[in-house]
């Protein structure tokens, strides 16, 4: 495991970006979708819910877990294939276009949908990828994630939302379903499908 971690962790910037939001109950889904990935998937930003210091504590957790390298963002970092970046506590997280890939912008506190980081802030942003994008919303209470993610579907990304059935809260993927936003609903099994199929990996 460490082996594949390291040979993908070469510095390979994504021409893909992957978003996904997360709130209750989206610890495990996440765990469970980004062990059975492979070192060679595009870039992963990743909003989870939760307060500052425990988000440090979910990337060391996921990265102890998984094939593919698992951190929190830092401002201004690229995008690189085979990585996860999870936004930290307090802070929102934004992906920004530049030159030949894809850069991560690490600021604001204010509270957006009563979280912060906030899925609306990602989503929004990673509208910037069209249909280079990927969004997925999984389990949460509340709405933060479906506006943003309805933007990431204007503009030609693959959209798929958790399905009520797997979803211990569907709160956020259901708010998205009525927004417009999903174009897909299905399992966390099936989302590691439609990962694997948007990172041009059949197997």
């Amino acid at each position: 495991m460490d082996r594949e971690k390291d040979e993908g962790s070469a510095v390979v910037l994504s021409s893909k970006v992957i978003a996904i939001g997360a709130s209750a109950g989206g610890p495990g889904i996440l765990l469970g979708i980004l062990r059975q990935l492979p070192a060679t998937v595009p870039g992963i930003v990743v909003v989870q819910h939760l307060s500052q210091g425990f988000t440090a504590w979910l990337s060391e957790f996921l990265n102890s877990q998984c094939r593919i390298k698992v951190k929190e963002a830092a401002n201004l970092e690229p995008v690189c294939n085979g990585t996860v970046y999870v936004a930290s506590g307090g802070t929102h997280l934004s992906i920004m276009k530049g030159g030949q890939g894809y850069y991560l912008k690490c600021g604001g506190s204010d509270l957006r949908n009563g979280v912060c980081p906030s899925a609306d802030v990602l989503f929004s942003s990673a509208a910037c990828a069209g249909k280079d994008g990927m969004g997925i919303i999984l389990s949460g209470m509340g709405r933060d994630g479906a506006d943003g993610l309805f933007k990431m579907y204007q503009a030609g990304a693959l959209t798929i939302g958790q399905d009520q059935a797997s979803s211990p809260v569907y709160g956020m993927p259901y708010e998205a379903k009525k927004a417009g936003a999903v174009r897909i609903e299905c399992t966390p099994e099936q989302i590691v499908d439609q990962i694997l199929s948007f990172s041009g990996r059949e197997d």
